[in-house]
């Protein structure tokens, strides 16, 4: 298959699916008894993996037709070959690499003085961790993150535009494109449940973003303390697990240059068993990033 299509089926086969999937049955439980019902084999699987997808993910429901996204098409990777890559400042070193998801450990992305000082600063503005409805793109806190957290404007002031612009070299990418740093506090028991970066045009707020700024095509997550136990970020499609070492990260990718988006970047943050965890993480987009309510000087 090379372009999308869309299957569709009958409302009350999306209510059979869900609430079978809800009572335990597996996916390929559904995915046989579909076919013993004369479904084309390749049509089953795909109904059923993109309910498993929005049930994992709080992605809206499908109701009565799913889209068969064409097979992601990998790239060479924006971040730049070689065991290390000098910014403008520093030399990070890469302590591995992955191809599928496009993926990669950096190490000494920031130094100690750096993370002390980025954690003071964010410390006084902290508040709960939101994610957005899928349905209504309003903010809710709490149901998939336990964190605490804020953002940084855009060269905030100078220590923050010395970061942006390091970080901005790593990814490749102008420091225009990127999204204002954030930086999230996990005290112990804390978690973020599996997600993707990238945007879903499921509702207004995410449409408006998404024309305004292009797609989310890159993440870099850089861990700044000693986590004592726990807190390691988990990708569960490709099986990677990447430990919070601090002044560490952890980079990868989930856009092309076709405006695909890869499934395979699913990713969580394991709960924190013992200690805390502190996170900033820079998300890069397809054109210069625009908040909301930012007026275009021209």
């Amino acid at each position: 298959m090379t372009t999308d299509a869309v299957l569709r089926f009958q409302p009350a086969l999306a209510d059979w699916v869900v609430h079978n999937l809800r009572q335990g049955c597996t996916a390929a439980d559904v995915v046989d008894a579909m076919r013993e019902q004369a479904m084309p084999p390749e049509a089953a699987r795909a109904i059923v993996d993109a309910f498993v997808f929005a049930l994992r993910t709080g992605s809206p429901l499908p109701t009565d037709s799913v889209t068969v996204q064409a097979p992601y098409s990998y790239e060479p990777s924006r971040l730049s070959p070689g065991t290390s890559i000098r910014t403008a400042d520093r030399l990070v070193r890469v302590a591995a690499r992955a191809a599928q998801p496009a993926l990669a450990v950096l190490n000494d992305v920031f130094s100690a003085q750096e993370c002390e000082e980025l954690i003071a600063l964010a410390r006084p503005r902290l508040a709960p961790s939101t994610t957005v409805d899928p349905l209504t793109g309003r903010d809710l806190a709490g149901s998939q993150r336990s964190s605490l957290g804020m953002f940084f404007r855009l060269r905030e002031n100078a220590f923050i535009a010395r970061l942006d612009q390091r970080v901005s070299e790593l990814m490749n990418m102008p420091v225009e494109n990127g999204e204002g740093l954030q930086v999230l506090h996990y005290p112990a028991g804390a978690r973020s449940m599996p997600h993707f970066d990238f945007l879903m045009p499921s509702n207004e707020a995410n449409r408006a973003s998404l024309a305004r700024s292009g797609q989310r095509v890159s993440t870099l997550v850089t861990y700044l303390n000693e986590v004592e136990e726990g807190g390691e970020t988990v990708f569960p499609e490709s099986g990677w697990s990447v430990s919070p070492q601090p002044r560490s990260a952890v980079y990868f990718e989930y856009c092309n240059s076709r405006g695909q988006v890869d499934h395979a970047s699913l990713h969580a943050g394991a709960p924190v068993l013992r200690g805390e965890k502190w996170v900033a993480t820079k998300w890069m987009r397809q054109r210069r990033f625009v908040a909301a309510g930012e007026v275009s000087t021209g």
